[in-house]
């Protein structure tokens, strides 16, 4: 199934219920030969950027639950390009990751929000074919 590509929201269906990914959208930012990658976009975790230790000098800013993988990282999509260098181009406008220094600027003196920026923890995984198969068998809806 080649309908998968970066850019694209994944809904959960109820075979996912009682599940990390009970009631989630994510979008899929990488599909390739290695796999998929992807953040869930609708599950704030509940906490905020200056709460990080590594960021208390930070002003309050929401962060999400980008999903069960790596919840040791902070990661970020962004839609500044001109603020926030050397992130890797997506479709709809959004860039990943990039200059964490600038991210950080763009949010305490630049008055960038959570519709220019999103910082996730964790994010979701699929190795190659898996996330074709689990959409194959009705766990997620593309669109």
């Amino acid at each position: 199934m080649s309908d998968l590509k970066p850019g694209l929201s994944i809904k959960s269906t109820d075979l996912l219920n009682g599940s990390f990914f009970e009631h989630t959208t994510i979008l899929i930012v990488e599909h390739n030969q290695e796999g998929s990658i992807g953040f869930v976009t609708n599950k704030p975790l509940g906490k905020s950027l200056h709460e990080l230790v590594e960021f208390n000098h930070s002003k309050p800013f929401p962060l999400m639950d980008g999903g069960p993988v790596d919840r040791e990282h902070l990661f970020v999509l962004h839609k500044r390009p001109d603020l926030i260098e050397g992130g890797k181009q997506i479709p709809n406008g959004l860039y990943l990751s990039g200059n964490m220094e600038q991210v950080i600027e763009a949010i305490n003196t630049k008055g960038a929000n959570q519709q220019e920026i999103q910082l996730f923890i964790g994010y979701c995984g699929w190795d190659l074919g898996e996330l074709e198969a689990e959409v194959e068998e009705g766990s997620w809806i593309i669109g």
